[in-house]
């Protein structure tokens, strides 16, 4: 009797046995699929990052995090789409939370300290800075120090982080500007002109560079045109710079004259340079 009993068990047995193999291979499979969706998602979220209209970016990342709501990197693209988008203050709010998910990095840590400067919010953006590890060092990191330094007018320790800024980086023509322009604020203008120089150097496009030089000199009493390139047009916008600087030392002649050379340089018609000379003469 025992044997009777014996065969049926030994077939449950294989068939419990068969179903939990055939669950495992369903499991597998589904494990698969979720491999091939996730690779795949990421794929759309490098597209959407660097290709996308950032405000669509933000839409599909708002949804995509609404769903899962403990991924960094979804909270991560969302925090880049909306600082893309130039939406500050949600970008912030966004770069906050970032950093306060499982798995945050120093990285996002100046991807915050860098919205907060963006927002003026100079406090915050300090003790954020002040929060990552010295051993950590990037360009945007010491860039960001460099400014929120400027902001204090702690110009030693701008200096030294502008320095270290340009150190890091094989196009510094930005941060350059930037070192020239805190020289500037200071009075500094032969150094605020060295800057400027060298930031233009780095790279020509750089159109602040040039109107940040082009004060420089003027506020030194020099206003004639800088030896750099640039367009008709810039050089129609430069002049009208130089013109303004002109008129806030009290060189009202020169003004003029700086007026209506920018009216005959600018190849249409120049409505602002127009406007400011007709003010002079009928003052």
């Amino acid at each position: 009797m025992r044997q009777q009993f014996l065969i049926p068990s030994i077939a449950i047995c294989g068939l419990i046995l068969s179903a939990c193999e055939k669950e495992s291979e369903e499991e597998k499979v589904e494990r698969t699929f979720q491999e091939v969706n996730v690779i795949d998602e990421t794929n759309l979220n490098d597209v959407l990052l660097s290709a996308a209209d950032p405000n669509e970016a933000v839409t599909y990342f708002q949804g995509a995090a609404a769903k899962n709501p403990g991924r960094i990197d979804l909270q991560r693209g969302l925090a880049i789409s909306l600082a893309r988008a130039k939406r500050t203050t949600e970008a912030t709010a966004a770069w906050k939370k970032v950093t306060t998910m499982s798995g945050a990095t120093n990285v996002d840590k100046v991807e915050y300290a860098d919205s907060l400067v963006r927002s003026g919010n100079w406090s915050q953006a300090k003790s954020t800075l002040d929060s990552i590890p010295p051993t950590f060092e990037s360009f945007k990191r010491y860039r960001l120090e460099a400014v929120v330094a400027d902001s204090q007018k702690d110009w030693k320790r701008a200096d030294h982080f502008y320095e270290t800024a340009v150190g890091l980086t094989t196009r510094p023509g930005g941060v350059m500007n930037n070192w020239g322009y805190s020289k500037l604020t200071r009075g500094q203008y032969d150094e605020a002109e060295r800057l400027f120089t060298e930031a233009i150097r780095q790279d020509n496009t750089l159109f602040t560079a040039k109107n940040n030089l082009v004060l420089a000199r003027a506020a030194q009493g020099n206003y004639s045109m800088p030896v750099v390139p640039m367009s008709q047009v810039e050089r129609a916008m430069l002049l009208n710079t130089m013109a303004i600087s002109a008129v806030k030392r009290g060189d009202v002649a020169t003004a003029k004259n700086l007026f209506r050379e920018a009216i005959a340089t600018h190849p249409q018609h120049y409505d602002e340079a127009v406007r400011s000379l007709r003010a002079l003469e009928e003052a």
